[in-house]
C-alpha cells in the first residue's frame, strides 16, 4: 500500500517570477506550486531544508505528501510532480506539486524491487540484469503502491520476466507496453566473449588442417 504521509510546512507567496523566487531562496526558503484538477493554482513557498531532508528520504515519484498550508484548514494532499534544480549546484530551485482528489486516478512511475536469487545465478553463475527499474502505473491515491515486488527466484539462464508476466491487480492500470521486459538472467559477457573466441580458434584451426593436407597430397601426386 502506500507509503505513510509524511509533511511538509508551506507558506502562501504574494507574486511570482525570478526576482521573487531569487528572494525567497535567500531567506533559504523554495517556491513552489500546487495545481490540480478544477482548482486554482497555489503559489506557496517551503522551508529548503526540510524540502531537501523529505526528499532525501521518501520515494519522489509515489509517497503523498501532506502540505501543511497556512490558513488551510486540513493539510492539502499532494504527489511531488516535479522538483527543479540547479544546474550545476547541489540546490533545488522550485517545486512542483499535483494536488490528489479522492476518487481521482493519478498517474506516478512506481520502483521495481526484485526479490530472491534466481537459480541461474545461484546455480549457474548467470547474471541477474534488471531493465527497468521504474514503471508508470494509475490508480486511486489509496492503493498507491509502496514499491512492485517481483520473485525472480525460479529465473534460469535466458529466462526473462516481462510486464505481461506480473499480476498487478485490477485496481492498478499499467501505462506501458506489455512486452517489455522488465529483467533477465544472463551469462556473464566475460564467458560469452571466453567461449566466442575459443569457438573461432577451432574454426582458423579446421581450415589450417584442411590446408595441410592439400599441401600434402600435392606433393605426392608430383
Amino acid at each position: 500500500m502506500a507509503k505513510e504521509l509524511s509533511t511538509l510546512k508551506a507558506e502562501r507567496r504574494e507574486g511570482t517570477g525570478k526576482g521573487v523566487a531569487r528572494k525567497l531562496r535567500q531567506c533559504g526558503r523554495l517556491p513552489a506550486v500546487v495545481y490540480g484538477r478544477d482548482m486554482e493554482s497555489m503559489h506557496l513557498s517551503v522551508d529548503a531544508h526540510d524540502a531537501e531532508y523529505l526528499f532525501r528520504h521518501i520515494s519522489v515519484d509515489n509517497t503523498i505528501v501532506h502540505l501543511d498550508v497556512d490558513g488551510e484548514k486540513e493539510p492539502v494532499q499532494t504527489l511531488v510532480r516535479e522538483i527543479q534544480t540547479h544546474p550545476w549546484k547541489p540546490m533545488i530551485l522550485h517545486v512542483d506539486f499535483l494536488r490528489i482528489q479522492a476518487g481521482v486516478e493519478v498517474e506516478m512511475d512506481v520502483p521495481i524491487e526484485l526479490i530472491g536469487i534466481p537459480v541461474g545465478v545461484s546455480l549457474s553463475g548467470g547474471v541477474l540484469e534488471q531493465i527497468i527499474h521504474d514503471l508508470a502505473i494509475r490508480c486511486l491515491p489509496s492503493n498507491i503502491p509502496e514499491s512492485i515486488e517481483i520473485d525472480v527466484s525460479k529465473l534460469d539462464l535466458h529466462d526473462s520476466i516481462h510486464v505481461a508476466d506480473v499480476t498487478f491487480g485490477e485496481d492498478i492500470e499499467v501505462m506501458v507496453s506489455q512486452e517489455l521486459t522488465i529483467c533477465a538472467v544472463s551469462v556473464p559477457r566475460v564467458i560469452e566473449e571466453t567461449e566466442k573466441e575459443e569457438e573461432g580458434e577451432g574454426e582458423e584451426g579446421e581450415e589450417g588442417v584442411g590446408d595441410a593436407d592439400s599441401g600434402e597430397g600435392d606433393e605426392d601426386n608430383d
